[in-house]
């Protein structure tokens, strides 16, 4: 697809934890068709800097001139999650429009459930359903078009249709041999690898153990958490694509 001249070659993911972005972005990476930046975003709010392809950006702002910087030479994909707030990207309408904002979810009892399991101390907004929507909106009104949403549970039942329509949807070719890979703990994950363990033992999309929700159900705070989200949830699962 021919970019017009106002936009820029950035495809972006947003995801709230534990939904399953990882794997996506390995299956972006595998094509080998874009850069692929893991998380610009938290990792500058988490650690204070980070490395975006060859540059090093200490702010949010920093990372995305780095992000328009690399675009104006080769096309782009990062995904990043909703655990932190990103006020200068909310406040960057021109990135809100110019790149291609896309959307992950997991429902949120399986992805507190998770996030429960590595984090016991979550508080209720780093669950990041709520600010997912918030960016979902933020590009939504300001490209005038409702973003590309997919729902990890397709990617799981069937992910070449989910592929498919996500590429088509986004305007990239669809290539089948990106949905398995080797293996193996990526460098991009190694400053958070224990966050990463599950996605680096996968070949493909394929479903692992099932989630235990019942910590959730058993727990009032973590239920309060999730009946606080499930509405931004459902607000995004009614937009998702039905591959």
């Amino acid at each position: 697809m021919e970019h017009s001249p106002e936009r820029i070659p950035v495809l972006a993911l947003w995801s709230a934890p534990r939904s399953r972005s990882t794997a996506f972005a390995r299956m972006m990476a595998e094509r080998g068709d874009r850069v692929v930046v893991h998380e610009p975003f938290s990792r500058v709010v988490d650690f204070g800097e980070v490395k975006v392809a060859d540059r090093v950006a200490h702010t949010e702002k920093d990372v995305l001139d780095a992000l328009r910087g690399i675009a104006a030479d080769k096309s782009v994909f990062f995904k990043d999650t909703t655990d932190f707030h990103y006020p200068a990207l909310l406040a960057d309408r021109a990135f809100l429009t110019a790149a291609t904002h896309t959307f992950i979810i997991r429902h949120p009892s399986e992805a507190i459930a998770s996030h429960h399991a590595l984090n016991p101390d979550l508080d209720r907004d780093e669950i990041g359903f709520a600010r997912l929507h918030e960016i979902f909106t933020a590009v939504r009104d300001a490209a005038g078009t409702t973003p590309v949403v997919i729902d990890s549970e397709d990617l799981l039942d069937r992910p070449a249709d989910t592929v498919r329509s996500y590429c088509s949807a986004v305007g990239i070719p669809f290539l089948p041999d990106a949905l398995n890979w080797e293996p193996g703990m990526r460098s991009e994950w190694r400053t958070t690898s224990r966050w990463h363990e599950s996605t680096s033992r996968t070949a493909g999309f394929t479903r692992g153990p099932s989630t235990d929700t019942a910590v959730v159900e058993a727990d009032p705070k973590l239920r309060a958490y999730r009946d606080y989200h499930l509405p931004y949830y459902e607000e995004l699962r009614a937009a998702a694509l039905r591959p």
